[in-house]
């Protein structure tokens, strides 16, 4: 395949992502009564998903079908426009913001539905399938959400909801029309990994968060370099692992790295939470346990699964490494269930499993 890179205009498009990532992330920092309620939580998720699926729709259009030309870049520049509207509604109270959110978020996917179906006939007889199969499928989970403006309440959410979960279906229902029309592996990765740079960029706020409400104590200041230094051994696992030990040349259609980094970005979120959440000592102790081990856990299990099949065989994580990051996870759970520790001790536990777990992926 012809090797496909990553385009200024690409870039510039992700800038608006940052914010609404950022949006979302807030979400997850509404504390009460010393635990995040399951509504909050809920509402995290639901933010997340459609600004994941407005995004990964638009890369991965580019990543087939794409091409730095006048009538792609208006495209471009019309999906900015539609997810600027989605990002600035995005918001826990949805009632409010409803109308502005359902423009932006259908405005972006119908767009990208347009663009395949714009492409379709300029190419060769499997892409001509793909962008066909793409472009008109798409619409069914449009028209499907379009439906909710009809309604009131919590029907207006189920309806929208369930016409963004047909679409981010209807690829896995169309892989034999997707594995003839093969990503471009080095491209969606490369896209992929500049996403996992916002979310790292999340972590980042909650440090700068955490020193600017610091006293400058000890403890604080240990909490502080042990974030930064775990922060950093995430960022050296992920992007050393996928630059020395992926194979870019396997051609596929994609879809453990696109539908698996949901799941890497939901917990890269709930982690960058986490640090605030933990420093402030604003969730009672075993829930604070549970959801900060649970993310680290979640973003071990994502990573390991998405990049298996990518990884050389010969580089693969064998039986004993998942055991040993297992083992680490646990032992420095139970050993916090029977002792009550501060919490730069935690935040050093966590950056002890990343070290380790840098270290046997790279």
């Amino acid at each position: 395949m012809v090797e496909k890179k990553v385009t200024w205009l690409e870039l510039f498009y992700d800038l608006l992502f940052v914010a609404a990532v950022s949006k979302a992330n807030h979400v997850l920092l509404h504390v009460d009564h010393g635990s995040i309620s399951i509504e909050y939580l809920t509402k995290f998720v639901l933010i997340f998903i459609p600004i994941w699926w407005a995004w990964v729709g638009q890369t991965l259009f580019n990543n087939r079908f794409g091409q730095d030309i006048v009538t792609h870049r208006i495209f471009m520049f019309l999906q900015l426009f539609f997810v600027l509207i989605m990002t600035a509604s995005l918001s826990v109270n949805f009632d409010h913001f409803y109308i502005p959110f359902f423009v932006g978020y259908i405005g972006s996917r119908a767009l990208t539905a347009i663009q395949y179906l714009t492409v379709h006939k300029a190419t060769g007889t499997h892409q001509q399938k793909t962008a066909q199969y793409l472009g008109t499928r798409f619409w069914i989970g449009i028209l499907i959400s379009s439906c909710s403006l009809f309604f009131d309440s919590w029907i207006r959410y189920a309806i929208l909801y369930a016409g963004i979960a047909v679409d981010i279906l209807l690829p896995l229902l169309g892989r034999r029309y997707l594995v003839k029309t093969p990503i471009h592996t080095h491209h969606l990765l490369e896209r992929f990994a500049l996403f996992t740079l916002i979310l790292l960029g999340e972590s980042v706020i909650s440090i700068l968060a955490v020193l600017q409400s610091s006293d400058w104590t000890l403890p604080s200041i240990l909490f502080a370099s042990f974030t930064c230094i775990f922060v950093i051994a995430m960022w050296w696992q992920y992007f050393d692992h996928i630059e020395r030990k992926v194979s870019k040349e396997i051609q596929t259609a994609g879809q453990t790295i696109i539908y698996g980094h949901l799941f890497i970005y939901l917990s890269m979120s709930t982690i960058a939470a986490s640090i605030q959440l933990l420093f402030k000592e604003q969730l009672n102790y075993p829930f604070m346990l549970g959801f900060i081990f649970g993310s680290v856990l979640l973003y071990f299990i994502s990573t390991s699964l998405v990049f298996h099949r990518y990884r050389q065989e010969r580089l693969r994580l064998k039986h004993n490494h998942l055991g040993i990051l297992l083992g680490i996870i646990g032992c420095f759970i139970a050993l916090d269930l029977i002792i009550h520790v501060p919490n730069y001790a935690i935040i050093g536990e966590i950056m002890v499993f990343f070290i380790v777990y840098a270290k046997l992926t790279t």
